[in-house]
This record gives C-alpha cells, sequence and structure tokens, in this order.
C-alpha cells in the first residue's frame, strides 16, 4: 500500500468564486460513463482525491488499485491519470470514479482501433471451454472460436493453452463485452503477405532450402516459408519412382531447384533431379548401338519391357526383340526385376529413347552376306501415358508377326510372293479337284498383239458384210415398183354348221 502523501488542502470556495467559475466554465458538466483526464490530489489508505475540474474533488475506491491476478497500481500525486465517472454526485456531494473501467475503456477503443487497421496483435491462451479459447488481449477477455484456430492445432486446442499466439480481431461489441478473434485469419494473412515476398525475391533456376509438408500419390509439397512448392514425381530423381514415400518423409528437409513460378496461381514447381546432371546429355557416347549392356526389368508391357540399364536411364525391349520366334506375352520371356543381358540397337538424346534387343545375342537369325538393319520402335512422346495407345497399336503388329515371311533381300521376297500367288485358271483347277470335278485343260493365253490384229480382221469384215446387205436392200426396192399389183383372192365359202374349223 502507498504511503498517504499530506498536501496542501484547497481552500473552500465561496459562493461567489463558485458562481463565477459557473459562468467561466471552469465547472464541467459531468455524467455516468464519461471518460476525464485528472490529477491526483492525495493518496489515502482508503481512498484517492482526483482533480477533475469539478466543485468537488473526485474521488477512486482503494480497491480499484489491486485485483486478482493483476500487479497493484501506485499513485502518488501530482500524476494525471485517466478516470471513469460511475456516479456523478453522491449523497455526500462527491464525484465516483473508476481508475479501473477508465483503463478498461481506453483499451476498447484501441482495441476498435487495431480491428478497422486490420493489425494483427498477440493474445495469450488463458483456458478452454466446450467452444474454443478463452484468451487475453490488451487486458480484455476475449474468445477464439474452434473453427478459427490454426488446421495444424484444430485436432488438439490444449496445445495451446498458456502459449501466447498471433491473431485477428473480427469482431468488438463494447455494450454486449464481445470481443471475438481469430488465429486461423492472422496466419493466413501472414501467410499472404510471406508469399508476396517469397514471390519478389524467388527466380527461375534458385536453389532454395525447405521442408516436407506433404505427401501425395503425384508428388510432394515442400514448405518453402510462406508458400508450398510442388515436386513432382517425375522430378524427384532421374530413375523411375513409383512411391513418392520411397524416397521422402514428412518432415525432411530438402534443397530444390525452382524451375516454374506462377504468381497468378501462387505455384511454384520445384526439382530435385535437376541438382545432379542429367544421364541422357551423354547417352549416345556411353551406349552406341551395337554394345552388349546388363538390365534389369523395371516393367512389363503387351508391347514389350522396359529395362534400367544405368542409373536414370530405361530402354525399351520390343515383344519382337526378345526372341526370333513369335511371343504371344512379354511375361513368357521376362518378370519383373530379372537380370539380363541385352545389345543396344538405337539411343536418341533428344527423344529420350533407347532400343534394346535380347534376340540379337542368340543365333537362329537371318543368315547370308546381305547386313541385317535392326528395326526402332517409336512408342509417341511418353512411352507410359500412352500404354493403352501402344498396347493397341502391338496387338495387330503381334498378329501379323504369324505371316511374315522373312528373307535375306527384297528380289528373294519378291519371288516369295509370286510363288505364293495361283494364276485364275490354276485356281479354277484345285477348286475342281477339291470339289471331285473332272480336270479342265486351261486354255492357252493369247498375247496381246495377236488380239489387237484380229479384232482390225474382224472390223474389215463386217463393214464388208455391211455394204452388202445395203446393196441387196437397194435391188428389191427396184424390181418391186416394175411388177402388177396382185389380184385380190377371192373369199372361201360358209363352212358348214357339221364341219369342224381347221386348226390354225
Amino acid at each position: 500500500m502507498a504511503p498517504s502523501v499530506e498536501t496542501p488542502e484547497r481552500e473552500p470556495l465561496t459562493m461567489e468564486d463558485l458562481l463565477r467559475e459557473m459562468e467561466e466554465g471552469s465547472v464541467k458538466s459531468l455524467a455516468y460513463g464519461d471518460i476525464v483526464e485528472g490529477v491526483v490530489v492525495r493518496v489515502d489508505p482508503d481512498e484517492v482525491l482526483v482533480d477533475i475540474g469539478a466543485k468537488s474533488e473526485g474521488v477512486i475506491s482503494n480497491r480499484e488499485l489491486s485485483g486478482r491476478n493483476e500487479a497493484a497500481v501506485i499513485l502518488v500525486s501530482g500524476e494525471r491519470v485517466k478516470v471513469y465517472v460511475l456516479q456523478p454526485e453522491d449523497e455526500e456531494g462527491r464525484v465516483i470514479l473508476s481508475l479501473r473501467k477508465a483503463r478498461a475503456e481506453s483499451i476498447w477503443q484501441a482495441v476498435a482501433e487495431k480491428e478497422s487497421e486490420g493489425e494483427i496483435l498477440d493474445a495469450e491462451v488463458r483456458e478452454q471451454n466446450k467452444g474454443g479459447l478463452i484468451v487475453n488481449i490488451m487486458g480484455l477477455r476475449g474468445f477464439l472460436p474452434s473453427s478459427q484456430v490454426a488446421r495444424q492445432f484444430s485436432g488438439n486446442l490444449l496445445e495451446l493453452v498458456g502459449t501466447k499466439i498471433p491473431v485477428k480481431i473480427l469482431e468488438v461489441n463494447r455494450k454486449r463485452n464481445r470481443l471475438i478473434v481469430s488465429q486461423r485469419a492472422a496466419q493466413d494473412e501472414d501467410r499472404a503477405r510471406q508469399r508476396e515476398e517469397l514471390f519478389e525475391k524467388l527466380k527461375v533456376g534458385d536453389m532454395i532450402t525447405g521442408k516436407v509438408s506433404g505427401l501425395t500419390s503425384y508428388g510432394a509439397f515442400v514448405n518453402l516459408g510462406g508458400a508450398d512448392g510442388l515436386i513432382h514425381i517425375s522430378e524427384l530423381s532421374w530413375d523411375r519412382i513409383n512411391n513418392v514415400s520411397d524416397m521422402l518423409s514428412v518432415g525432411d528437409e530438402v534443397r530444390v531447384k525452382v524451375i516454374k513460378l506462377d504468381p497468378e496461381l501462387s505455384r511454384i514447381s520445384l526439382s530435385l533431379r535437376q541438382l545432379s546432371d542429367d544421364p541422357w546429355d551423354t547417352i549416345e557416347d556411353r551406349f552406341p548401338p551395337g554394345k552388349v549392356v546388363d538390365g534389369e526389368v523395371t516393367k512389363t508391357k503387351k508391347y514389350g519391357a522396359f529395362l534400367q540399364i544405368a542409373d536414370g536411364v530405361e530402354g525399351l525391349l520390343h515383344i519382337s526383340e526378345l526372341s526370333w520366334d513369335h511371343v504371344e506375352r512379354t511375361e513368357d520371356i521376362l518378370k519383373i526385376g530379372e537380370q539380363v543381358k541385352v545389345m543396344v540397337l538405337s539411343a536418341d538424346r533428344a527423344r529420350r529413347r533407347i532400343s534394346l534387343s535380347l534376340r540379337q545375342l542368340h543365333g537362329g537369325g537371318p543368315e547370308g552376306p546381305a547386313e541385317y538393319v535392326p528395326p526402332t520402335y517409336d512408342l509417341g512422346d511418353d512411352s507410359d501415358q500412352v500404354d493403352d495407345e501402344s498396347d493397341a497399336q502391338a496387338e495387330p503388329a503381334a498378329a501379323a508377326e504369324d505371316v511374315v515371311v522373312v528373307t535375306e533381300s527384297a528380289a528373294e521376297l519378291d519371288e516369295s510372293v509370286e510363288a505364293a500367288a495361283l494364276p485364275e485358271v490354276e485356281g479354277e483347277v484345285v477348286l475342281n479337284e477339291a470339289s471331285g470335278e473332272t480336270e479342265v485343260e486351261p486354255e492357252p493365253v493369247t498375247p496381246a498383239g495377236e488380239t489387237v490384229a484380229e479384232a482390225d480382221a474382224v472390223m474389215v469384215e463386217a463393214e464388208a458384210v455391211l455394204v452388202e446387205a445395203l446393196a441387196e436392200a437397194e435391188e428389191a426396192l427396184d424390181g418391186s415398183q416394175d411388177e402388177p399389183a396382185p389380184e385380190p383372192v377371192p373369199s372361201a365359202p360358209a363352212e358348214t354348221a357339221g364341219e369342224t374349223e381347221p386348226e390354225a
């Protein structure tokens, strides 16, 4: 308790002085709820007198100077303080003041200003209740609903009790003593600010360190401080990755490369594999055609198998290159995980394609002086993404292998086709034999020149016959005009009733 300080008492005002002060406006007219400023006149053990410019001093109860869980307030004479008018005049004519309420009202006004400005404040979490958390903000009791708690703490609110958290004021209602805050809004606003700063600072090609915040089937999210970037599964390694969790775990700290920025959509694309050299840059030098390499089967398809022949390098072993014999299913020859030796047919760095062969390492193929040129297989830009299309194209190709004639050269192929084709007449003979009919000797084929000469002779002979027919017709017409007209033929007598009509 602060010791009382003796101060000279004010001389009592006469009626004349009081009327003069009232005329001059120096005596304030007070009302309940007013907040006024005064000067501490005297500090007694049970009360504090404050001059607020009224006709009498105001009184602050000593209970106002200390409270539960709060530090005691020490006032000294001459100190200027703001007080709250509880009662303009009591039975004794004194003004009853409150120091605590004045400070509370000042805080409410300050909090209202913070709300209008959208400022983020620190709040101390006091306790948890059914709907959320009770917090202390600048000495005021506020409420943090569970729906407004940060996402990482929404499952367990007790973790926040006793800690200080950043919040944003959502609602201030002094009449209802209502103060609602949000931790989530403060966090989102803070992340938005950090995101803007991050996009201003980052550039494509920068190396940055972050922490893995989440895993999905298509990649991993990395918290870069203000924004999350995505490492697509294809950018994790130069090798084929089936599961993201095989390489990363939540909480891992990784160093990544920025490969794409989209400020409008707030997207950052990252890469882990581009921190090392691309193995395809030297693929053509390391794997020339004809080189025999060891490979491990990583995937089997209807059209063939994929083999890993080096770190980050996979080649395609087409189904037609598995064996010189027809292969119905890739799985009949190779199994996933199997180690085999294969021959490199071709390597294309630009298209990131390597064609392999297994049958070239074994006998049974074409023999002869002609040089054999191995085929190449084009499965599109991304064989994994067009598996269905490749399968549809591979099925007719596999079916066609049953009737392919293997020859040493193009000339032999033409001879084979001619030998396989039957003439039309010879085909009729075969059909007659199959049906049991007698064999018909085929008619000789007339050369083309003789056929044209015969056609010309026929045309000449036809013209001569036509001229002769026209001449005979003219003679017959002239002779019929010189002869006399024929006599009429008498009609036959009527037939008797008993006679029959002649037959027609």
